[in-house]
């Protein structure tokens, strides 16, 4: 139990430790590349960090056998969404209310709402198409769907390449950690510092989700709950260190997109393989996090409709949802 402790610790410090080069290198590949904002926090920072917890249900599906995999697959799915949408959101909305004093537009952050909004929107339409496959008992209309849900990916991907903002000026960055050059480091350098820390991430999520496993076995914990609120919560670590960052800096659009670009990719890409390689069925306990998923999402995309800008509180609200679902699972 002390050494599961220990390297418990451990994997988290190697997750922060990585954030902070993956951050880095991902804004630099998103200059030299002359992104948007959008496309590299709701793309390359969110499919990047979504690795970690998308091998989870992906090693569930395509190598697990037996029903105890597919519902350790399912409760991945459904939980790291809902773990972005509460926990994630509680902790961002954190990060801006303790720097209100250095916030001149408190309690609002300086988001593209245009980019936020968007990304919430494919989420709805996604999350909703691969829950509603798990009650439909036609394998062709299942598998339309799946093939729609890729192809609504990239649609996606397309739509945010092509709209928003651009990524700030190389002098607005600090410099690349892997460049001995401040102004202009070399396309191959920043690539490998950010493959370097994804695996440096996936490395330590996975040291994380080991040990907290056999805490959890220790305790007495079915497996999915292991894999509904244990599991996500570890290896959603990388994007909340990410958005942590980023909003120290200012970089709101940066920061909220690399987690509701995460949602949508874990909504939509994930569902679809599950569709088309398990027998894809609702599981008995995930209708309360679903709804606490839908719930809070949709309160931050009111903020957005409604204000055109996006409030900490509705942010912070996340938190609620998050203790609503312990209590009720405790229960």
């Amino acid at each position: 139990m002390r050494l599961a402790f220990l390297l418990l610790i451990l994997s988290l410090g190697m997750i922060l430790f990585a954030a902070k080069i993956f951050t880095n290198g991902v804004e630099w590949l998103g200059v030299r590349l002359k992104l948007t904002e959008g496309a590299v926090g709701s793309i390359l920072a969110a499919v990047g960090t979504a690795m970690p917890e998308s091998l989870i249900p992906l090693i569930a599906f395509l190598f697990g056998k037996g029903l105890e995999q597919q519902h350790i697959g399912m409760g991945a799915i459904i939980g790291a969404p809902f773990m972005l949408s509460t926990l994630a959101f509680f902790i961002s909305g954190l990060v801006v209310v303790l720097e209100a004093r250095q916030r001149l537009d408190f309690p609002f952050l300086i988001v593209d709402e245009r980019v936020v909004r968007r990304d919430l929107a494919f989420f709805f339409v996604g999350y909703s198409l691969g829950i509603g496959a798990a009650f439909i008992n036609n394998e062709l209309l299942e598998n339309l769907i799946a093939v729609f849900l890729l192809a609504w990916y990239c649609f996606y991907v397309w739509l945010t390449l092509r709209i928003g903002h651009t990524t700030g000026h190389d002098s607005e960055l600090h410099p690349l950690y892997f460049s001995s050059s401040r102004r202009n480091p070399r396309l191959l350098l920043i690539i490998i510092q950010v493959l370097f820390a994804l695996l440096v991430l996936i490395a330590g999520a996975d040291l994380f989700v080991d040990n907290v496993e056999v805490i959890a076995k220790m305790i007495g914990i079915p497996s999915f709950i292991l894999s509904l609120i244990i599991a996500p919560i570890a290896t959603e670590l990388p994007e909340k260190f990410n958005s942590i960052i980023w909003l120290t800096q200012k970089k709101d659009t940066l920061a909220i997109g690399n987690i509701t670009g995460a949602m949508v990719f874990q909504s939509v890409v994930l569902p679809s393989i599950g569709i088309l390689f398990t027998d894809w069925h609702f599981v008995f306990g995930a209708l309360v996090p679903v709804l606490l998923t839908y719930v809070s999402a949709g309160l931050v995309f009111l903020s957005l409709a409604t204000l055109k800008k996006l409030n900490a509180y509705a942010l912070l609200a996340g938190g609620l949802f998050y203790v609503i679902f312990l209590l009720f699972t405790i229960v």
